[in-house]
């Protein structure tokens, strides 16, 4: 049996499909599960036990007719017996339809309804996971959602073990922050992004507090500028830099505390159970965290990040 899903958005929405994943290969342990995903959200699947393999296609972008053409053909020639689909344009349903695929599952409601051989209902106003995983209703799979999970490998968390000795952290634990925004949030103008003035209040009264625990920052590749102004003021800070999802994931799983906005590492911090204190601007932590004590989204009254202030946050992790 062969199976593919349609999977738009970045790594945080590919974290989030993880359960459907995992619940669809244990329902079909002999299939090939593969997934359609965008580019910059491929790095996902290095953590993910139950995809056979990645095609890559820019579902937001501006398509021709051959990149259609080319995503069709390499869909048909696989043969696939069953397509999951979250895309709800009217053109995803097409191409759906024209695949020839005979098992073709997405939303009731959507624009492409119409090419769909069953739908399920849409329940926005719910854990993205659990939205997610309402599509195996399609499928004839009823059951709970389960956890988050990824499987890191052994490389990555071998990185780790040798990062921490680097850093001299590998017998102290450490607070971890990830304060960084995606670039496409900023080309879009979504409010991801949480004051530096703000951080180096929340890392100061760390320092104050507990001075010989060690604050580790993570720095993307656009959060240089990030980076050194915290250095300015705290200059003991220890920053890492990991190459991929999978050494991020490592990372995130051997801190205490994990402090960041709604973003895909919060995703991996869900994933490997750390706890987490996470800061949401216009985006509601109901529908991207999970029910969990470990995990606590802090929503600004305003939907502006930059309205949460440094003691609303300190609050939130000394009283836990």
């Amino acid at each position: 049996m062969r199976i593919v899903a349609l999977v738009p958005g970045g790594i945080g929405d590919q974290l989030l499909f993880f359960p459907t994943l995992d619940d669809l290969k244990q329902a079909h342990p002999n299939a090939l599960i593969d997934v359609v995903v965008e580019p910059r959200a491929k790095d996902a699947y290095r953590v993910c036990k139950s995809v056979h393999s990645t095609i890559l296609f820019d579902f937001k972008g501006r398509n021709s007719l051959a990149d259609l053409g080319n995503l069709l053909g390499v869909i048909r020639e696989r043969e696939y017996d069953l397509v999951l689909s979250l895309g709800q344009r009217w053109a995803v349903g097409l191409l759906l339809w024209l695949t020839g695929i005979p098992n073709r599952v997405g939303y009731a409601g959507s624009a492409g309804e119409f090419f769909l051989t069953r739908a399920v209902p849409l329940k926005q106003n719910q854990y993205a996971a659990q939205m997610y995983h309402d599509l195996l209703q399609g499928v004839d799979i009823h059951k709970p959602c389960p956890e988050m999970a990824i499987s890191v490998p052994v490389k990555d968390l071998d990185w780790a073990e040798g990062e921490a000795k680097r850093l001299g952290i590998q017998s102290s634990g450490y607070v971890l922050i990830h304060g960084g925004s995606s670039q496409l949030a900023k080309e879009k103008g979504i409010d991801k992004i949480y004051p530096i003035e703000s951080w180096k209040g929340i890392i100061q009264d760390f320092e104050h507090r507990q001075p010989d625990l060690p604050i580790v920052i993570v720095q993307g590749p656009d959060d240089a500028e990030f980076v050194a102004a915290l250095l300015q003021t705290s200059p003991k800070l220890k920053v890492t830099a990991p190459a991929d999802v999978g050494k991020l994931a490592a990372m995130i799983a051997a801190a205490n505390l994990m402090l960041c906005t709604d973003s895909a590492p919060m995703h991996l911090a869900v994933a490997v159970k750390t706890y987490t204190v996470a800061l949401f601007g216009p985006t509601e932590p109901k529908k991207l965290l999970p029910e969990s004590n470990r995990f606590i989204g802090i929503k600004s009254l305003t939907g502006k990040m930059s309205d949460i202030s440094p003691q609303t946050v300190l609050e939130k992790v000394w009283s836990s």
